[in-house]
Protein backbone atom coordinates (compact mmCIF):
# COMPACT_ATOMS: atom_id res chain seq x y z
CA UNK A 1 0.00 0.00 0.00
CA UNK A 2 2.36 2.93 1.56
CA UNK A 3 5.16 3.44 -1.64
CA UNK A 4 8.45 3.73 -0.58
CA UNK A 5 9.73 5.63 -3.76
CA UNK A 6 7.50 8.74 -2.27
CA UNK A 7 9.10 8.67 0.93
CA UNK A 8 9.75 12.76 2.10
CA UNK A 9 13.07 13.16 2.28
CA UNK A 10 14.57 14.47 5.40
CA UNK A 11 17.20 17.13 4.85
CA UNK A 12 19.19 17.83 8.60
CA UNK A 13 22.02 19.72 6.97
CA UNK A 14 21.37 23.23 6.83
CA UNK A 15 23.96 24.33 4.65
CA UNK A 16 22.36 21.19 1.95
CA UNK A 17 18.72 22.99 2.72
CA UNK A 18 20.36 26.39 2.22
CA UNK A 19 21.23 25.12 -1.50
CA UNK A 20 18.01 23.21 -2.19
CA UNK A 21 15.83 26.51 -1.31
CA UNK A 22 17.62 28.77 -3.20
CA UNK A 23 17.20 26.38 -6.40
CA UNK A 24 13.57 26.40 -5.26
CA UNK A 25 13.70 30.45 -5.18
CA UNK A 26 15.39 30.37 -8.64
CA UNK A 27 12.91 28.17 -10.17
CA UNK A 28 10.07 30.62 -9.75
CA UNK A 29 9.17 33.33 -7.48
CA UNK A 30 8.37 32.57 -4.00
CA UNK A 31 7.09 34.33 -1.25
CA UNK A 32 8.24 33.70 2.60
CA UNK A 33 5.41 31.69 3.74
CA UNK A 34 5.84 29.05 0.89
CA UNK A 35 9.91 28.48 1.64
CA UNK A 36 9.08 28.19 5.10
CA UNK A 37 6.61 25.68 4.77
CA UNK A 38 8.93 23.84 2.10
CA UNK A 39 11.51 24.26 4.68
CA UNK A 40 9.62 22.41 7.69
CA UNK A 41 8.53 20.17 5.36
CA UNK A 42 12.35 19.04 4.49
CA UNK A 43 12.19 18.45 8.38
CA UNK A 44 14.42 21.72 9.35
CA UNK A 45 14.12 23.01 12.95
CA UNK A 46 12.47 26.28 13.38
CA UNK A 47 16.03 27.72 14.11
CA UNK A 48 17.46 26.67 10.59
CA UNK A 49 14.68 27.83 8.72
CA UNK A 50 14.65 31.19 10.29
CA UNK A 51 18.33 31.27 9.62
CA UNK A 52 17.84 30.07 5.80
CA UNK A 53 15.36 32.29 5.19
CA UNK A 54 17.12 35.33 6.45
CA UNK A 55 19.91 34.48 3.98
CA UNK A 56 17.81 34.05 1.06
CA UNK A 57 16.40 37.21 1.42
CA UNK A 58 19.64 38.86 2.15
CA UNK A 59 21.12 37.65 -0.77
CA UNK A 60 17.84 38.60 -2.89
CA UNK A 61 16.51 35.08 -3.82
CA UNK A 62 13.70 36.14 -1.72
CA UNK A 63 12.15 39.13 -1.93
CA UNK A 64 8.84 40.05 -0.87
CA UNK A 65 7.56 43.22 -3.15
CA UNK A 66 8.84 41.29 -6.25
CA UNK A 67 6.49 38.54 -5.90
CA UNK A 68 3.59 40.22 -4.70
CA UNK A 69 4.05 42.43 -8.40
CA UNK A 70 4.82 39.06 -10.14
CA UNK A 71 1.64 37.52 -8.71
CA UNK A 72 -0.93 39.98 -9.17
CA UNK A 73 0.20 40.83 -12.53
CA UNK A 74 0.52 37.56 -14.18
CA UNK A 75 -3.08 36.43 -12.45
CA UNK A 76 -4.21 39.41 -13.38
CA UNK A 77 -2.86 38.66 -17.19
CA UNK A 78 -2.92 35.08 -17.47
CA UNK A 79 -6.20 34.08 -15.52
CA UNK A 80 -8.09 37.68 -16.01
CA UNK A 81 -8.59 37.77 -11.55
CA UNK A 82 -10.00 40.63 -10.36
CA UNK A 83 -8.50 43.05 -7.75
CA UNK A 84 -10.45 41.08 -4.71
CA UNK A 85 -9.28 37.68 -5.79
CA UNK A 86 -5.66 38.76 -5.50
CA UNK A 87 -5.67 40.61 -2.82
CA UNK A 88 -6.94 37.43 -0.84
CA UNK A 89 -4.82 35.53 -2.49
CA UNK A 90 -1.73 37.27 -1.32
CA UNK A 91 -2.80 37.94 2.33
CA UNK A 92 -3.43 33.87 2.50
CA UNK A 93 0.34 34.13 1.32
CA UNK A 94 0.76 36.92 4.32
CA UNK A 95 1.83 39.54 2.29
CA UNK A 96 2.47 42.78 4.23
CA UNK A 97 -0.17 45.82 3.29
CA UNK A 98 2.51 47.79 1.90
CA UNK A 99 3.62 44.95 -0.94
CA UNK A 100 -0.15 44.63 -1.39
CA UNK A 101 -0.31 48.00 -2.22
CA UNK A 102 2.34 47.99 -4.53
CA UNK A 103 1.15 44.74 -6.45
CA UNK A 104 -1.94 46.50 -7.29
CA UNK A 105 -0.03 49.10 -8.77
CA UNK A 106 1.13 46.49 -11.43
CA UNK A 107 -2.64 46.18 -12.57
CA UNK A 108 -3.04 49.40 -14.66
CA UNK A 109 -6.60 50.88 -14.25
CA UNK A 110 -7.55 50.94 -18.33
CA UNK A 111 -6.73 47.28 -18.51
CA UNK A 112 -8.71 46.41 -15.73
CA UNK A 113 -11.81 48.16 -17.22
CA UNK A 114 -11.48 47.04 -20.61
CA UNK A 115 -10.92 43.01 -19.36
CA UNK A 116 -13.96 43.53 -17.00
CA UNK A 117 -16.03 44.90 -19.72
CA UNK A 118 -14.95 42.26 -21.19
CA UNK A 119 -16.06 39.17 -19.72
CA UNK A 120 -19.37 41.11 -18.94
CA UNK A 121 -19.97 41.46 -22.40
CA UNK A 122 -18.94 37.34 -23.27
CA UNK A 123 -20.64 36.59 -20.12
CA UNK A 124 -24.34 38.40 -20.98
CA UNK A 125 -23.67 36.93 -24.08
CA UNK A 126 -23.39 33.16 -22.94
CA UNK A 127 -26.86 33.96 -20.81
CA UNK A 128 -28.93 35.48 -24.19
CA UNK A 129 -32.50 32.82 -23.49
CA UNK A 130 -32.65 33.49 -19.82
CA UNK A 131 -34.90 36.62 -18.54
CA UNK A 132 -32.75 40.09 -18.50
CA UNK A 133 -32.85 40.10 -14.85
CA UNK A 134 -31.94 36.40 -14.13
CA UNK A 135 -29.17 37.16 -17.20
CA UNK A 136 -27.86 40.43 -14.95
CA UNK A 137 -27.72 38.25 -11.86
CA UNK A 138 -25.83 35.30 -13.25
CA UNK A 139 -23.57 37.63 -14.87
CA UNK A 140 -22.48 39.32 -12.24
CA UNK A 141 -22.32 36.40 -10.28
CA UNK A 142 -19.62 35.36 -12.31
CA UNK A 143 -17.73 38.29 -12.36
CA UNK A 144 -17.53 38.86 -8.23
CA UNK A 145 -16.34 35.49 -8.48
CA UNK A 146 -13.26 36.40 -10.50
CA UNK A 147 -12.48 38.78 -7.49
CA UNK A 148 -13.83 42.02 -9.46
CA UNK A 149 -15.45 44.59 -7.29
CA UNK A 150 -19.54 44.17 -6.86
CA UNK A 151 -19.78 47.91 -7.65
CA UNK A 152 -17.81 48.04 -10.80
CA UNK A 153 -19.27 44.77 -12.12
CA UNK A 154 -23.02 46.49 -11.46
CA UNK A 155 -21.97 49.65 -13.54
CA UNK A 156 -21.30 47.93 -16.14
CA UNK A 157 -23.61 45.67 -16.27
CA UNK A 158 -25.91 48.82 -16.36
CA UNK A 159 -24.11 50.27 -19.56
CA UNK A 160 -24.37 46.66 -21.01
CA UNK A 161 -27.45 45.77 -20.16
Amino acid sequence: MFDESKKKIKITDEKIALRKAENYCVYQERCQQEVRDKLYEWGLWSDAVENIIVNLITNNFLNEERFAKVFAGGKFRIKKWGRVKIKLELKKRKISDYCLKKAMREIEEEDYSRELKKIITETLKKYKSTRPEVRKYKTAKYAISRGYESNLVWEEIKKNG
